[in-house]
């Protein structure tokens, strides 16, 4: 997806707009004493999905532990932050300068919905969670953003648990 969405890994640098070229992820993490600090997943769009657990599990701990590098931490071209870690449904988080963008999802809760089908519409119990993205309108209008949104949230609708790695 990222090739789709290069603006979103962009950074302004005076009068320039510089596209990134790799997908460095910082996931916004908790540290025990309540502070966020946000390492840094180089070269994210590379892994596959057991390669980014690894990263994610190895960052989370090294960051608790206090043992992260000065590196760990420098390079990201776009955020993930989870509020819903915190009990939140729903957050508006800072864009993470220089970058142009970050992504907050909200914790998973249960929530009656109504569901169209031919027969008619029902109202089911359904787990919803909610995803919000701040960005820099020089660099992404509402359309991109989104757009964007629409197709993380398809890829998570769509996700099969069960599929081979």
């Amino acid at each position: 997806m990222y090739k789709k969405y290069p603006w979103l890994s962009s950074s302004v640098e005076g009068d320039k707009i510089i596209v990134k070229k790799d997908l460095n992820i910082g996931m916004a993490t908790a540290l025990p004493n309540g502070n966020l600090i946000v390492p840094v997943i180089k070269n994210a769009d590379q892994l596959n999905l057991v390669g980014l657990t690894k990263q994610v599990n190895s960052l989370a701990n090294a960051a608790r532990t206090g043992k992260l590098k000065p590196d760990d931490t420098t390079g990201g071209t776009f955020t993930l932050t989870n509020v819903g870690t915190f009990g939140s449904i729903m957050g508006t988080p800072i864009i993470n300068q220089p970058q142009v963008a970050i992504m907050a999802v909200g914790a998973i809760k249960k929530r009656p919905m109504v569901i169209e089908t031919p027969q008619g519409d029902s109202i089911a119990i359904r787990h919803m969670m909610y995803i919000s993205l701040s960005y820099d309108h020089r660099i992404i209008d509402g359309g991109l953003g989104s757009t964007f949104l629409n197709a993380v949230s398809k890829e998570l609708e769509n996700f099969d648990g069960n599929r081979s790695i």
